[in-house]
């Protein structure tokens, strides 16, 4: 279920809240100055399937939110492994990036010594590259291609892209403040600044690009995107997203997803201690401003 809600000027949503794995909530309201739709997907609307149908009841189950995995598109969709879950040796036709979600995962060569990324880690694996894909409880990650379609083939047919993949535990994310990036308006608090972490692309060129956004708890503010292309993916939590003139609400899970068409100004607040965590695909300068 895709849910279009047309937003007229001055229009008041909740956006994404991300919350921790064991409870407490945060609240984001987002606001679009435009005349444009955002389109939200909410995590319990998502329709999951076999990731690889050849494996049937072993394979990993995946639900898009955009694109089409199947056609020649790029797309991002959830992928939702069990516990103990292990794949063989494998390659993709195409090179795809992991944000994790919930649970642990480990994705590397097979003989390397497993590596448990968490919650908020981010990976890359090269198309071609023979590795494992492993969980450590119930697990789900976003992962992103740039196009398709999205494949497992036997490792027979391993071959060299030049790329090389890239495993960053969320204790090793690079986090930028205001104080480094000028991405980030001065908060008028010392200790409730928004973080960012560049992952991939070239944000400075105003090229497509993948960033994570960190809002300390009780954060009150705006994210204001400048380019045609603002997606944004719930890396753990819930959220409720309120329409305007108490019109209802729909709440946002871990794994729900916004895109938001055109320029928009985002209202935003973490109403917790812990601090909101949003990963956001853009192809354009977005700036955070701590003050409504």
């Amino acid at each position: 279920m895709r849910i279009p809600i047309p937003l007229r000027q001055v229009s008041v949503l909740s956006l994404i809240v991300v919350s921790s794995v064991v409870g407490t909530n945060k609240y984001c309201y987002a606001q679009d100055e435009s005349s444009q739709n955002v389109e939200v997907v909410p995590a319990s609307a998502a329709k999951w399937q076999k990731l690889n149908p050849k494996r049937g009841d072993k394979s990993p189950q995946a639900a898009t939110l955009w694109g089409d995995r199947n056609g020649k598109e790029a797309t991002g969709f959830l992928v939702k492994f069990i516990d103990g879950f292990s794949s063989p040796p494998h390659i993709h036709n195409v090179t795809y990036r992991g944000v994790v979600i919930e649970g642990r995962v480990h994705n590397d060569d097979p003989q390397a010594k497993p590596m448990w990324m968490p919650t908020g880690s981010f990976w890359t694996q090269p198309a071609g590259e023979a590795h494992i894909t492993s969980a450590r409880n119930s697990t789900v990650a976003y992962i992103e291609i740039e196009s398709g379609p999205y494949l497992v083939m036997p490792t027979e047919e391993t071959f060299d892209n030049g790329e090389r993949p890239v495993n960053i535990d969320r204790s090793n994310i690079v986090w930028q403040d205001e104080s480094s990036t000028n991405w980030i308006e001065p908060s008028p608090s010392s200790d409730k600044k928004a973080e960012i972490a560049f992952l991939w692309g070239s944000p400075h060129k105003a090229e497509l690009h993948g960033t994570l956004v960190k809002l300390p708890g009780q954060f009150s503010g705006t994210i204001r995107g400048n380019g045609s292309t603002f997606k944004a993916v719930v890396i753990a939590g819930e959220s409720n997203l309120h329409q305007s003139s108490g019109k209802g609400k729909v709440t946002l899970a871990a794994g729900s997803y916004l895109n938001a068409k055109g320029k928009a100004v985002l209202r935003i607040s973490c109403d917790a201690n812990e601090s909101c965590t949003i990963y956001i695909r853009s192809n354009g300068k977005f700036t955070i401003a701590s003050k409504l």
